[in-house]
């Protein structure tokens, strides 16, 4: 099983609608078996005694536009103990990249991703918190989500030669 971590800062956009459009494609693919996927934030500041945040509604309404449900996701926090559980650990921008890194202390496993380095465009999301786009930003996020099941099927793909 491949684990998947989206990360923003704060859970409530960009990283839940990585999840949930990421686990979209994997289940048009037939492929959920093969996948935990999850979302977290690196600040704690929608997490309020261990309840977390709906997503934001403009971020519901674009996934809604586009016949995706947030089924209930609340924002959580991530914790260092993440970083043995999941296999990629992808961040929105280089903000969350720097903060990972803190609370990693660093990538020794080199699992730590910008999502937008599985396009032809690195570099960060666009963050609809501050622009107001969130129809740019879901553009963005499902375009790295597509890159990113592109190059995890081609590395099983290297995997199941290499055994043969």
């Amino acid at each position: 099983m491949t684990g998947i971590m989206f990360v923003c800062l704060g859970n409530i956009c960009r990283s839940p609608m990585a999840e949930i459009i990421f686990k979209d494609m994997v289940e048009k693919a037939g492929r959920s078996a093969e996948f935990l996927i999850a979302s977290s934030a690196t600040s704690s500041e929608n997490v309020c005694n261990g309840i977390g945040a709906e997503v934001y509604p403009p971020a519901k309404k674009v996934l809604a536009k586009h016949g995706l449900s947030t089924g209930g996701k609340r924002a959580v926090q991530i914790s260092a103990e993440d970083y043995d559980k999941y296999d990629y650990i992808v961040c929105m921008d280089k903000y969350n990249l720097r903060s990972l890194n803190r609370l990693f202390g660093g990538d020794k496993d080199g699992k730590i991703f910008m999502l937008m380095d599985f396009t032809e465009r690195p570099g960060d999301v666009s963050d609809p918190w501050y622009s107001g786009d969130f129809e740019t930003a879901y553009r963005d996020i499902h375009e790295g989500c597509k890159g990113l099941l592109k190059q995890i099927t081609q590395k099983n793909k290297d995997i199941i030669r290499k055994d043969d």
